[in-house]
């Protein structure tokens, strides 16, 4: 029992007690699935779906900047880590500070998706997410966000797409040196690929969950124990319950993305110049817009040094790069996010909109 100044050893008994009965109630909760923690609660509409995929309109009331903005989210995992709960979104910061916000999200693949590759994803889905955004909201231009995977694809979006209505790039923990991924390099890099693709076509969700999860080998057990000594508190227990949940809750990867990564992987191609989509070579260097680039510098998924090289392969010649004392989630959630991760974002965007007369 920790002692605590100015409690009486009644006290701590009777608070001890107290706890006791709460981390009760909530594991038993939690073991039978009565207490679930409901996440991506900020209003949105679709507003333009392909397959599996749809476009993502949120409900705001207080637009006051424009044009638009846009965010790509990964192929590896659940988009509502942006969204994860009241009072720890990016998306509520994104729209209290007037942003037009949209997202695309590419839900769940299967065995339709089996054969996609990065060009259905940068050639396609891209371009005409950008053209419903841009008629919906009305403008001509959009600022476009990219998370994790998701930066990749729009950084190779917006250099094969030079003609492309976008007036900024940010990118979030997006790669460059597909080499400095570890496990996951390992995984998709791997020999047996092949063997790892299941009958549909896809690597299994199992399987890059068990990637990630070799990413940080200890993590699971100490957030165990954290949970068991704070389970008593009902908010943290939301907490854990969202961030658990996302944290395993991966999805297929189309095998046709998992080949073509294979081989991006074995060139190294983004960092040594040599990326192909539909036939052309794609140079990040043609990519003119204004760039912001933030990394973190614990970010266990995205090492800092698959990450960093990425803003010098940049040809912007307005781009910054922001490295945050943060790993790979906590740049997007709680208090590194709130302080300086998502203001920087806003105040590069702000300088790349226009207040709405």
């Amino acid at each position: 029992m920790v002692s605590v100044p100015g409690l009486g050893t009644l006290d701590r008994v009777r608070r001890e007690v107290e706890r006791n009965a709460l981390r009760a109630r909530n594991g038993i909760r939690m073991a039978t699935g009565i207490q679930r923690t409901d996440v991506g609660l900020s209003p949105k509409d679709v507003v333009w779906q392909r397959g599996r995929c749809e476009l993502w309109h949120y409900r705001s009331d207080q637009v006051s900047l424009k044009p638009p903005l846009l965010i790509i989210y990964s192929l590896f995992n659940r988009s509502y880590i942006l969204d994860l709960r009241p009072g720890n979104s990016v998306i509520e910061h994104l729209l209290a500070a007037g942003f037009d916000v949209y997202m695309l999200d590419w839900g769940v693949p299967d065995e339709r998706d089996a054969a996609n590759q990065l060009e259905d994803y940068v050639d396609f889905y891209l371009p005409a997410a950008i053209q419903r955004v841009c008629e919906v909201s009305g403008s001509d231009t959009i600022n476009l966000f990219g998370y994790c995977f998701g930066g990749l694809m729009s950084v190779l979006h917006a250099a094969h797409h030079p003609e492309s209505p976008l007036r900024s790039l940010t990118v979030l923990t997006t790669p460059a040196d597909l080499t400095q991924l570890g496990p996951m390099s390992d995984i998709i890099g791997r020999s047996d690929l092949e063997d790892v693709i299941d009958d549909d076509g896809m690597v299994p969700a199992s399987v890059v969950l068990q990637g990630f999860r070799t990413l940080a080998p200890v993590g699971e057990v100490t957030a165990k124990v954290d949970l068991f000594e704070k389970m008593w508190n009902d908010e943290f227990v939301t907490a854990y319950q969202a961030m658990t949940g996302w944290a395993t809750e991966q999805v297929p990867l189309p095998g046709g993305v998992a080949r073509q990564l294979k081989r991006m992987i074995a060139d190294n191609a983004v960092v040594n110049d040599r990326v192909f989509l539909g036939g052309d070579h794609v140079h990040l260097s043609d990519i003119r817009l204004p760039f912001l680039h933030v990394l973190g510098e614990r970010d266990h998924i995205i090492p800092e040094a698959a990450a960093a090289p990425l803003i010098g392969l940049v040809g912007s010649p307005d781009k910054t790069e922001l490295r945050l004392d943060a790993g790979h989630v906590g740049l997007m959630v709680g208090r590194t996010a709130a302080k300086r991760t998502i203001p920087t974002i806003i105040e590069f965007l702000r300088k790349r909109s226009e207040v709405i007369s």
